[in-house]
Protein backbone atom coordinates (compact mmCIF):
# COMPACT_ATOMS: atom_id res chain seq x y z
CA UNK A 1 0.00 0.00 0.00
CA UNK A 2 2.53 2.57 0.94
CA UNK A 3 4.37 1.34 -2.43
CA UNK A 4 0.98 2.95 -3.94
CA UNK A 5 0.94 6.01 -2.20
CA UNK A 6 4.90 6.95 -3.36
CA UNK A 7 3.91 6.07 -7.16
CA UNK A 8 1.22 8.56 -7.25
CA UNK A 9 3.20 11.28 -5.64
CA UNK A 10 4.60 12.43 -8.74
CA UNK A 11 1.15 12.33 -11.13
CA UNK A 12 0.39 14.81 -7.74
CA UNK A 13 3.38 17.10 -8.32
CA UNK A 14 2.45 17.21 -11.91
CA UNK A 15 -0.75 18.71 -11.56
CA UNK A 16 -0.03 21.11 -9.56
CA UNK A 17 3.05 21.57 -11.29
CA UNK A 18 0.75 22.38 -14.52
CA UNK A 19 -1.75 24.82 -12.10
CA UNK A 20 0.80 26.91 -11.24
CA UNK A 21 2.09 27.07 -14.86
CA UNK A 22 -1.16 27.73 -16.48
CA UNK A 23 -2.39 30.61 -13.56
CA UNK A 24 1.41 31.92 -13.93
CA UNK A 25 0.55 32.81 -17.64
CA UNK A 26 -0.86 36.80 -17.90
CA UNK A 27 -1.69 38.42 -21.77
CA UNK A 28 -0.61 39.89 -24.31
CA UNK A 29 -2.00 43.62 -25.78
CA UNK A 30 -3.13 42.15 -29.35
CA UNK A 31 -1.01 44.68 -31.29
CA UNK A 32 2.25 43.59 -29.24
CA UNK A 33 1.16 40.18 -30.00
CA UNK A 34 0.88 40.64 -34.06
CA UNK A 35 3.95 42.09 -34.06
CA UNK A 36 5.93 39.43 -32.35
CA UNK A 37 4.03 36.98 -34.51
CA UNK A 38 5.69 38.58 -37.48
CA UNK A 39 9.01 39.13 -36.21
CA UNK A 40 8.28 35.08 -35.86
CA UNK A 41 7.48 34.61 -39.43
CA UNK A 42 7.58 37.92 -41.54
CA UNK A 43 4.50 38.11 -43.16
CA UNK A 44 6.48 39.76 -46.15
CA UNK A 45 7.33 36.23 -47.06
CA UNK A 46 3.71 35.53 -48.02
CA UNK A 47 2.66 35.07 -51.89
CA UNK A 48 1.27 38.18 -53.24
CA UNK A 49 -1.93 36.51 -54.41
CA UNK A 50 -2.44 35.50 -50.68
CA UNK A 51 -5.18 37.38 -47.82
CA UNK A 52 -2.37 37.32 -44.27
CA UNK A 53 -2.32 38.98 -41.68
CA UNK A 54 -5.34 39.97 -39.08
CA UNK A 55 -8.18 39.33 -40.85
CA UNK A 56 -11.15 40.25 -37.94
CA UNK A 57 -9.70 42.55 -35.36
CA UNK A 58 -12.45 43.41 -32.21
CA UNK A 59 -12.70 46.81 -31.32
CA UNK A 60 -9.35 48.08 -29.38
CA UNK A 61 -8.31 47.47 -26.78
CA UNK A 62 -8.13 44.04 -27.06
CA UNK A 63 -6.14 41.60 -25.22
CA UNK A 64 -5.00 38.18 -25.96
CA UNK A 65 -5.17 35.65 -23.22
CA UNK A 66 -6.27 32.35 -25.14
CA UNK A 67 -4.23 32.02 -28.85
CA UNK A 68 -6.13 29.24 -30.59
CA UNK A 69 -4.15 27.61 -33.31
CA UNK A 70 -6.45 25.79 -35.83
CA UNK A 71 -5.48 24.41 -39.74
CA UNK A 72 -8.87 25.18 -41.09
CA UNK A 73 -11.25 27.66 -39.53
CA UNK A 74 -14.82 26.03 -39.80
CA UNK A 75 -18.04 26.53 -37.77
CA UNK A 76 -17.42 23.16 -35.59
CA UNK A 77 -13.75 24.34 -34.93
CA UNK A 78 -14.81 28.65 -33.85
CA UNK A 79 -17.82 26.72 -31.96
CA UNK A 80 -14.68 24.88 -30.06
CA UNK A 81 -12.94 27.90 -29.83
CA UNK A 82 -15.29 30.00 -28.21
CA UNK A 83 -15.99 27.25 -25.76
CA UNK A 84 -12.24 27.24 -24.40
CA UNK A 85 -12.44 30.97 -24.37
CA UNK A 86 -9.84 31.98 -26.90
CA UNK A 87 -9.15 35.59 -27.47
CA UNK A 88 -7.71 35.54 -30.87
CA UNK A 89 -8.01 32.38 -33.57
CA UNK A 90 -4.70 31.73 -35.50
CA UNK A 91 -6.14 30.14 -39.03
CA UNK A 92 -2.91 28.49 -40.91
CA UNK A 93 -5.59 28.99 -44.05
CA UNK A 94 -7.37 32.18 -44.31
CA UNK A 95 -11.08 31.77 -43.84
CA UNK A 96 -11.64 35.61 -45.53
CA UNK A 97 -9.99 35.06 -49.25
CA UNK A 98 -12.50 36.38 -51.72
CA UNK A 99 -14.03 40.02 -50.81
CA UNK A 100 -17.12 39.75 -48.85
CA UNK A 101 -19.95 42.41 -50.41
CA UNK A 102 -22.04 42.17 -47.32
CA UNK A 103 -22.19 40.30 -43.58
CA UNK A 104 -24.92 38.60 -43.28
CA UNK A 105 -26.26 35.17 -41.69
CA UNK A 106 -26.66 33.58 -45.25
CA UNK A 107 -23.21 31.85 -45.92
CA UNK A 108 -20.63 29.95 -42.79
CA UNK A 109 -17.96 32.38 -43.78
CA UNK A 110 -20.36 35.27 -42.96
CA UNK A 111 -21.55 33.85 -39.68
CA UNK A 112 -17.92 33.07 -38.90
CA UNK A 113 -17.16 36.76 -39.04
CA UNK A 114 -20.25 37.50 -37.07
CA UNK A 115 -19.63 35.56 -34.04
CA UNK A 116 -16.01 36.03 -34.33
CA UNK A 117 -17.10 39.89 -33.92
CA UNK A 118 -19.90 38.98 -31.76
CA UNK A 119 -17.63 37.42 -29.16
CA UNK A 120 -14.71 39.44 -29.47
CA UNK A 121 -12.57 36.57 -30.79
CA UNK A 122 -9.77 38.25 -33.64
CA UNK A 123 -8.99 35.95 -36.68
CA UNK A 124 -4.84 36.05 -37.56
CA UNK A 125 -3.99 33.84 -40.99
CA UNK A 126 -0.25 33.52 -41.58
CA UNK A 127 -0.65 30.73 -44.45
CA UNK A 128 1.87 31.30 -46.95
CA UNK A 129 4.20 33.42 -45.50
CA UNK A 130 4.63 30.39 -42.66
CA UNK A 131 5.08 27.71 -46.27
CA UNK A 132 8.32 30.14 -46.78
CA UNK A 133 9.41 30.70 -43.33
CA UNK A 134 12.96 28.85 -41.97
CA UNK A 135 10.77 27.21 -39.44
CA UNK A 136 8.06 26.77 -40.94
CA UNK A 137 5.44 24.06 -42.76
CA UNK A 138 7.97 23.21 -45.20
CA UNK A 139 10.72 23.07 -42.90
CA UNK A 140 8.84 20.18 -40.78
CA UNK A 141 7.59 18.65 -43.40
CA UNK A 142 11.35 17.82 -44.20
CA UNK A 143 12.22 16.38 -40.98
CA UNK A 144 9.56 13.54 -42.11
CA UNK A 145 12.09 12.38 -44.93
CA UNK A 146 14.82 11.74 -42.62
CA UNK A 147 18.45 13.03 -42.49
CA UNK A 148 18.51 15.56 -45.26
CA UNK A 149 20.32 18.87 -46.29
CA UNK A 150 17.33 20.72 -47.81
CA UNK A 151 17.29 24.22 -49.42
CA UNK A 152 14.26 26.01 -50.51
CA UNK A 153 12.93 25.83 -54.51
CA UNK A 154 12.27 29.26 -54.52
CA UNK A 155 13.92 31.48 -52.21
CA UNK A 156 12.66 34.67 -50.43
CA UNK A 157 14.18 38.05 -50.89
CA UNK A 158 14.83 39.67 -48.23
CA UNK A 159 12.27 42.04 -46.86
CA UNK A 160 13.85 44.98 -45.34
CA UNK A 161 16.91 45.95 -46.86
CA UNK A 162 19.23 49.49 -46.67
CA UNK A 163 19.24 50.29 -50.36
CA UNK A 164 15.64 52.32 -51.55
CA UNK A 165 14.49 52.22 -54.65
CA UNK A 166 14.41 49.78 -57.66
CA UNK A 167 17.34 51.69 -59.83
CA UNK A 168 20.59 53.05 -59.39
CA UNK A 169 21.76 55.33 -62.08
CA UNK A 170 25.25 56.55 -61.99
CA UNK A 171 27.00 58.91 -64.02
CA UNK A 172 29.83 61.67 -64.04
CA UNK A 173 29.46 65.30 -63.81
CA UNK A 174 31.29 66.90 -66.70
CA UNK A 175 32.13 70.03 -65.49
CA UNK A 176 32.04 71.11 -61.59
CA UNK A 177 30.34 74.68 -62.60
CA UNK A 178 27.48 72.21 -63.37
CA UNK A 179 27.61 70.11 -60.21
CA UNK A 180 25.01 71.91 -57.60
CA UNK A 181 22.56 72.79 -60.50
CA UNK A 182 22.39 68.81 -61.41
CA UNK A 183 22.42 67.79 -58.12
CA UNK A 184 19.39 70.59 -57.55
CA UNK A 185 17.36 68.85 -60.42
CA UNK A 186 17.93 65.20 -59.33
CA UNK A 187 17.26 65.96 -55.55
CA UNK A 188 13.77 67.57 -57.33
CA UNK A 189 12.44 64.11 -58.18
CA UNK A 190 10.56 62.52 -55.84
CA UNK A 191 11.68 58.94 -55.42
CA UNK A 192 15.10 60.01 -55.53
CA UNK A 193 18.30 59.49 -52.98
CA UNK A 194 21.45 61.30 -53.80
CA UNK A 195 25.19 60.31 -53.26
CA UNK A 196 28.29 61.35 -54.48
CA UNK A 197 32.22 60.84 -54.87
CA UNK A 198 35.01 61.90 -56.40
CA UNK A 199 36.25 59.75 -59.53
CA UNK A 200 38.56 59.98 -62.68
CA UNK A 201 37.89 60.41 -66.51
CA UNK A 202 40.58 60.88 -69.18
CA UNK A 203 42.92 61.78 -66.53
CA UNK A 204 40.30 64.66 -65.19
CA UNK A 205 39.45 64.29 -61.77
CA UNK A 206 34.96 64.52 -61.61
CA UNK A 207 32.26 64.34 -59.25
CA UNK A 208 30.30 60.75 -60.10
CA UNK A 209 26.62 61.31 -58.98
CA UNK A 210 24.98 58.14 -57.69
CA UNK A 211 21.20 57.80 -57.65
CA UNK A 212 18.88 55.22 -56.34
CA UNK A 213 15.56 55.59 -57.68
CA UNK A 214 11.68 54.00 -57.44
CA UNK A 215 10.54 53.11 -60.75
CA UNK A 216 8.46 55.74 -61.58
CA UNK A 217 11.10 58.34 -60.71
CA UNK A 218 13.75 56.05 -62.93
CA UNK A 219 11.56 57.80 -66.12
CA UNK A 220 12.25 61.32 -65.07
CA UNK A 221 15.53 60.58 -64.61
CA UNK A 222 16.10 59.07 -68.10
CA UNK A 223 14.17 62.43 -69.02
CA UNK A 224 16.32 65.12 -67.67
CA UNK A 225 19.42 63.25 -69.00
CA UNK A 226 18.00 63.06 -72.24
CA UNK A 227 17.49 66.68 -72.53
CA UNK A 228 20.47 67.76 -70.89
CA UNK A 229 23.29 65.74 -72.52
CA UNK A 230 26.30 68.34 -71.73
CA UNK A 231 25.75 68.08 -67.85
CA UNK A 232 27.01 64.26 -68.09
CA UNK A 233 29.19 61.52 -69.45
CA UNK A 234 29.76 57.49 -68.48
CA UNK A 235 25.94 56.55 -67.46
CA UNK A 236 25.27 53.43 -65.80
CA UNK A 237 21.57 52.23 -64.98
CA UNK A 238 21.64 49.29 -62.82
CA UNK A 239 17.78 47.40 -61.18
CA UNK A 240 18.61 46.51 -57.82
CA UNK A 241 17.49 43.43 -56.26
CA UNK A 242 16.64 42.52 -52.79
CA UNK A 243 19.56 39.58 -51.51
CA UNK A 244 17.97 36.37 -51.06
CA UNK A 245 17.76 34.21 -48.16
CA UNK A 246 19.36 31.12 -48.30
CA UNK A 247 16.75 29.46 -45.57
CA UNK A 248 13.40 30.65 -46.60
CA UNK A 249 11.12 30.18 -49.88
CA UNK A 250 8.56 27.92 -51.62
CA UNK A 251 9.02 24.03 -51.35
CA UNK A 252 12.01 22.43 -50.50
CA UNK A 253 14.54 20.08 -52.54
CA UNK A 254 15.54 17.44 -49.88
CA UNK A 255 18.99 15.62 -50.60
CA UNK A 256 19.32 12.18 -48.28
CA UNK A 257 22.62 11.52 -46.62
CA UNK A 258 21.91 7.99 -47.11
CA UNK A 259 19.38 6.12 -49.82
CA UNK A 260 16.31 4.65 -48.78
CA UNK A 261 13.96 2.54 -50.67
CA UNK A 262 10.62 4.07 -51.70
CA UNK A 263 8.75 1.65 -49.65
CA UNK A 264 10.69 2.69 -46.75
CA UNK A 265 10.21 6.52 -47.60
CA UNK A 266 6.49 5.70 -47.44
CA UNK A 267 6.50 4.58 -44.31
CA UNK A 268 8.71 7.58 -42.90
CA UNK A 269 6.03 9.98 -44.68
CA UNK A 270 3.04 8.03 -43.47
CA UNK A 271 4.23 8.32 -39.46
CA UNK A 272 5.15 11.87 -39.82
CA UNK A 273 2.19 13.17 -41.07
CA UNK A 274 0.12 10.54 -38.51
CA UNK A 275 -1.81 9.22 -41.68
CA UNK A 276 -2.54 5.51 -42.87
CA UNK A 277 -2.82 6.36 -46.74
CA UNK A 278 -0.94 8.15 -48.78
CA UNK A 279 -1.74 8.31 -52.46
CA UNK A 280 1.22 7.14 -54.72
CA UNK A 281 1.92 7.35 -58.69
CA UNK A 282 4.93 5.32 -59.13
CA UNK A 283 7.28 6.79 -61.75
CA UNK A 284 7.84 4.77 -65.52
CA UNK A 285 9.43 1.57 -64.46
CA UNK A 286 9.34 1.74 -61.17
CA UNK A 287 8.98 -0.30 -58.14
CA UNK A 288 8.61 -0.27 -54.36
CA UNK A 289 12.07 -1.96 -54.39
CA UNK A 290 15.83 -0.78 -54.06
CA UNK A 291 16.91 0.91 -57.19
CA UNK A 292 18.92 -0.78 -59.38
CA UNK A 293 22.33 0.45 -60.48
CA UNK A 294 21.31 1.30 -63.89
CA UNK A 295 17.83 3.22 -62.22
CA UNK A 296 20.92 5.61 -60.33
CA UNK A 297 22.57 6.03 -63.23
CA UNK A 298 19.05 6.83 -65.26
CA UNK A 299 17.04 9.05 -62.17
CA UNK A 300 18.09 12.59 -63.30
CA UNK A 301 15.92 11.42 -66.64
CA UNK A 302 13.20 9.03 -65.99
CA UNK A 303 10.90 7.49 -63.31
CA UNK A 304 10.00 10.70 -61.05
CA UNK A 305 7.79 9.09 -58.05
CA UNK A 306 4.69 11.25 -56.38
CA UNK A 307 3.63 10.56 -52.89
CA UNK A 308 0.76 12.48 -52.79
CA UNK A 309 -0.91 13.19 -49.16
CA UNK A 310 -3.76 15.70 -49.92
CA UNK A 311 -3.90 19.36 -48.99
CA UNK A 312 -3.99 20.19 -45.41
CA UNK A 313 -2.42 16.70 -44.12
CA UNK A 314 1.01 18.11 -44.90
CA UNK A 315 0.01 21.31 -42.74
CA UNK A 316 -2.05 20.26 -39.83
CA UNK A 317 0.63 18.34 -37.53
CA UNK A 318 3.04 21.17 -37.69
CA UNK A 319 0.65 22.59 -35.58
CA UNK A 320 2.08 21.08 -32.36
CA UNK A 321 5.29 22.13 -33.22
CA UNK A 322 3.97 25.83 -33.94
CA UNK A 323 2.44 25.96 -30.28
CA UNK A 324 6.03 24.68 -28.83
CA UNK A 325 7.94 27.27 -30.63
CA UNK A 326 5.48 30.24 -29.88
CA UNK A 327 5.28 29.41 -26.29
CA UNK A 328 9.43 29.84 -26.08
CA UNK A 329 8.96 32.65 -28.65
CA UNK A 330 6.63 34.53 -26.32
CA UNK A 331 7.88 33.14 -23.15
CA UNK A 332 5.13 31.35 -22.13
CA UNK A 333 2.77 35.53 -21.53
CA UNK A 334 -0.49 33.44 -22.87
CA UNK A 335 -1.80 30.00 -23.19
CA UNK A 336 -1.59 28.27 -26.75
CA UNK A 337 -4.05 25.54 -27.61
CA UNK A 338 -4.66 23.43 -30.91
CA UNK A 339 -7.65 22.30 -31.99
CA UNK A 340 -8.79 19.04 -31.53
CA UNK A 341 -11.88 19.26 -34.00
CA UNK A 342 -9.78 20.55 -36.63
CA UNK A 343 -9.13 17.90 -39.55
CA UNK A 344 -9.01 16.90 -43.12
CA UNK A 345 -12.48 17.87 -44.72
CA UNK A 346 -11.24 14.67 -46.84
CA UNK A 347 -12.27 10.70 -45.89
CA UNK A 348 -9.86 7.77 -47.39
CA UNK A 349 -13.21 5.44 -47.95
Amino acid sequence: MLSSRVRLLPTTVRLIHSLICSSSRSFMDLKTLLSSLNDFASLSFAESWDNVGLLVEPSPPHTVNTLFLTNDLTEEVMEEALQKKADLILSYHPPIFRPMKRITWKTWKERLVIRALENRVGIYSPHTAYDAAPQGVNNWLAKGLGVCTSRPIHASRAPDYPTEGTHRVEFNVTHTQDLDKVISAVKGIAGVSVTSFSARSDDEEQTRLSLNCTQQALMQVVAFLSQNRQYYQKTEILSLEKPLLLHTGMGRLCTLDESVSLATMIEQIKRHLKLSHVRLALGVGKTLGEMSHHDVLDAASQGINVILCEHSNTERGFLSDLRDMLDAYLENKINIIVSEIDRDPLRVV
